[in-house]
């Protein structure tokens, strides 16, 4: 009697040759840890298609033998969306190898590039051709371009460009069926019915593999200034906001919230890091580029900054007079994430609200989890600007790491009731993946989840597409 799992094998590697189809335990390990180690899947192979075509054909194969396929990129999600389950019935099929530029066309400011390309990949061939791909992460080195539409990616610059959704003109992607979603077009204006590709980006490859996408570019800034500005309060945060657009309007790109204890937890595990207006409760990060070659966004910067010091909403401010300042000061918004990491065991929210209600979401948070879990250190940073915060806490010193994360359903409870008070999402940009799947069904009203599972049964009636995931 054959074997079915030889058959599977045997099929997949003579769609993609048999190089490309890894078994051996030391090539599968790093495909079947998250990023935070929180989940340990397995699977019967690593798979790694070289085009689109043959992502096609392996999708068909493993439709016809009711194979589940997990689609990866960098394996740098946050919420488990790239693991597979532990029962090793699928395949983690891989885009590393579809890296490809396929065109850059200047004229209508577009990139057409394969989805395994590292999203910083993006930003260079962007720039080899005199224009910029905006989206920027922390992981921009090792997330992949699929990765990054397939979780509809935020990041620093969401306040001038938006999220990852908002930067995508074209999309190709391979259906559960095995067919080729060719929406390749970088038309701006398309009015010709329901735009499909929205239904790939952000669904977290549950409804099929993205493997190519065009791009939005724009002009390369001319003018850029970085800044940190100490304020005495969060209050205080987003009245600097209303008066940097006010001064500032689109050319204000970054405007990130940093506590005193976060940044100084990037400085602890990374002591090169700078600490240049020491002694304040809150910190803003802001960046504002400008396409215009006058030079004088440094300026403009400043003078809108002497505003609020006027207003007493700054206390403290400091222009960076170079790149290497500017790259200083980013690197220690940056670095928040691992020196937290380091620190010891920590429960994330990655979580979003209106920017009014910001203040009192965080007063209410703090008072509410203070007693709860005495000792809870409060690891707060993020895009102020477009309302998403990474409300993260970390354990009192010296805190057991399991006996501490014990603490999250009763974290995320307090935490998640207020964003939903506050009319907000207890996920902003890192996805649902399979950490969040109980709390999307809590929050979520449940006509959404209705049609979100009548999407799904469309596309792919036989759930192979990433089970497990978001639904």
């Amino acid at each position: 009697m054959t074997d079915p799992g030889a058959t599977l094998l045997a099929r997949v590697a003579g769609a993609v040759g048999p190089a490309q189809v890894r078994t051996a335990p030391d090539e599968l390990a790093p495909c079947l840890l998250d990023w935070r180690g929180r989940y340990q899947g397995a699977a019967r192979a690593l798979v790694l298609p070289g085009s689109t075509a043959e992502v096609a054909n392996v999708v068909s194969i493993c439709r016809e033998l009711g194979v589940p396929i997990v689609p990866q990129g960098g394996n740098t999600s946050l919420c488990g969306a790239a693991t597979p389950s532990p029962d090793g019935h699928a395949i983690v099929l891989s885009l590393a190898r579809m890296q490809r530029v396929r065109a850059c066309d200047v004229a209508n400011a577009a990139l057409t590039i394969e989805a395994g390309a590292p999203l910083a990949a993006a930003q260079a061939a962007a720039e080899s051709h005199g224009m910029m791909f905006p989206l920027s992460l922390a992981s921009e080195g090792s997330c992949t371009v699929g990765g990054v539409l397939s979780t509809n990616a935020g990041g620093t610059a969401v306040l001038r460009y938006g999220n990852a959704r908002e930067l995508v003109l074209g999309l190709e992607a391979v259906l559960p069926d095995g067919q080729v979603f060719g929406g390749l077009r970088s038309l701006r204006k398309d009015n010709t019915g329901y735009d499909l590709k929205h239904l790939f980006i952000g669904a977290e490859g549950t409804l099929g593999v993205i493997t190519a996408a065009v791009l939005k570019l724009f002009p390369m800034p001319r003018s850029r200034a970085t800044a940190l500005a100490a304020v005495p309060d969060v209050e205080a945060a987003v009245r600097l906001l209303g008066t940097l657009r006010d001064a500032l309007a689109d050319r204000l790109v970054g405007f990130e919230l940093m506590s005193t204890f976060s940044t100084a937890l990037s400085r602890k595990h990374h002591p090169h890091l700078p600490d240049p207006l020491p002694g304040h409760p809150w910190y803003v990060l802001i960046q504002a580029d400008d396409a215009a070659s006058d030079g004088a966004m440094p300026e403009r910067v400043e003078a809108a900054l002497a505003r609020g010091v006027e207003a007493e909403i700054v206390q403290d401010a400091t222009v960076a007079r170079s790149d290497a300042q500017a790259a200083a000061l980013w690197a220690l918004r940056e670095n928040i994430s691992e020196g937290q990491r380091r620190e010891g065991p920590n429960i994330k929210h990655d979580i979003s609200v209106p920017v009014s209600a910001i203040p009192r979401f965080l007063r209410d948070a703090e008072s509410a989890l203070a007693q709860a879990l005495p000792g809870v250190r409060f690891v707060i940073f993020g895009h102020l600007g477009d309302g998403n915060l990474h409300y993260n806490l970390s354990g009192p010193e010296g805190t057991v790491a399991k006996a501490f994360m014990g603490n999250e359903a009763v974290a995320n409870r307090i935490v998640y009731d207020l964003v939903d008070a506050a009319g907000g999402s207890i996920s902003a940009e890192h996805g649902i993946g399979q950490l969040k799947r109980g709390e999307l069904k809590r929050y979520k009203p449940g006509v959404e989840i209705e049609l979100m599972a009548r999407v799904k049964a469309a596309l792919d009636p036989d759930g192979i597409m990433n089970p497990g995931k978001v639904l």
